[in-house]
């Protein structure tokens, strides 16, 4: 048996995906801080509807990395 029926196992997408998600983490850790920063601002200010926009934005910032290494690993086929 070669491959899995789903091909869920992908290595070589995996593989080169691995230093574009390296990359991302940055990303993922500018994310954290403006995820924090927005955070206490929306605590001190929760009427501030352009700051709940920022949060929401630091979120998708933050997952960065699982998004890439999904789209490269769907990218190779088995």
């Amino acid at each position: 048996m070669g491959c899995c029926d789903d091909c869920e196992c992908r290595p070589l997408g995996f593989l080169l995906g691995l230093p574009f998600a390296f990359l991302s983490l940055f990303l993922s850790l500018i994310g954290i801080i403006i995820w924090i920063v927005g955070l206490a601002l929306t605590c001190v200010c929760p009427c501030c509807l352009c700051v709940t926009v920022i949060v929401e934005l630091a979120l998708c910032l933050i997952k960065a990395p699982i998004h890439v290494m999904k789209w490269f690993t769907e990218q190779i086929p088995c």
